[in-house]
């Protein structure tokens, strides 16, 4: 049972996985598949904790400027994750939902996308936003484009109708952001849905992120005040 004080949303911002590696004199790519374990954990920890939504920062708009073998051997880490987790996924009753610039991504990946959607869509009991390809601003920009092409006149324009063209339209923002790696920062993650999240940093890598940190983050989110301005 959900606690009436439990994050609904929960966006991750997940970093540190090459600092993790090359601190053990690894390969970043060892980083990278820890990471992925880190991932199937805190999925189950935040299904036990009752938290029904979860945004995960997968890959950014600004990784695209990594270095080529770099960016391919994520896309395939991310295909191969998306392909071999979708079924347990989908046991746990997650819907599987892709946010940000699709386009953009190998054809392959496009597939495995779309065949984890439909495979999920019809799932009830929470949500898995994978930010992939995302940014905030091009979000905004590209809610802005829509808008326009709908000929809605600049008087009817909306905070809520801005929310409804959003790649997250349809969702309650986040409550809790949590950034594992030490940095204090946003990084173009959910900026129009953010204004209202309650932000917590941590140093610890995501790799080494458990159960144990979630915990200590919703202990953190537990101690909050949430005025909303008011």
């Amino acid at each position: 049972m959900t606690n009436i004080a439990t994050p609904q949303h929960i966006g991750f911002i997940i970093d540190g996985n090459r600092r993790w590696a090359r601190e053990k004199h690894l390969p970043d790519f060892a980083g990278h598949l820890e990471g992925r374990k880190r991932f199937r954990e805190i999925v189950r920890a935040c299904k036990d904790k009752g938290i029904k939504i979860i945004t995960i920062y997968t890959f950014s708009t600004e990784n695209w400027g990594r270095p080529e073998k770099e960016v391919k051997f994520l896309m395939s880490l991310i295909e191969r994750a998306l392909s071999e987790d979708m079924a347990k996924i989908h046991k746990e009753g997650f819907k599987i939902k892709v946010i940000g610039q699709r386009e953009k991504l190998p054809e392959s990946l496009k597939k495995t996308v779309k065949k984890a959607e439909l495979l999920t869509k019809r799932n009830q009991w929470g949500i898995i936003n994978f930010a992939l390809s995302y940014g905030g601003r091009i979000e905004i920009v590209e809610a802005v484009k829509k808008i326009v092409k709908s000929k809605i006149p600049p008087g009817k324009i909306t905070q809520d109708l801005v929310s409804d063209n959003l790649w997250t339209a349809g969702l309650p923002d986040p409550d809790l952001i949590i950034r594992t790696g030490g940095e204090q920062r946003l990084s173009n993650f959910l900026t129009w849905q953010s204004a209202y999240s309650e932000l917590y940093f941590t140093s610890t890598y995501w790799p080494d992120f458990k159960e144990k940190g979630l915990d200590e983050a919703l202990e953190w989110f537990l101690s909050r005040k949430r005025r909303f301005g008011k």
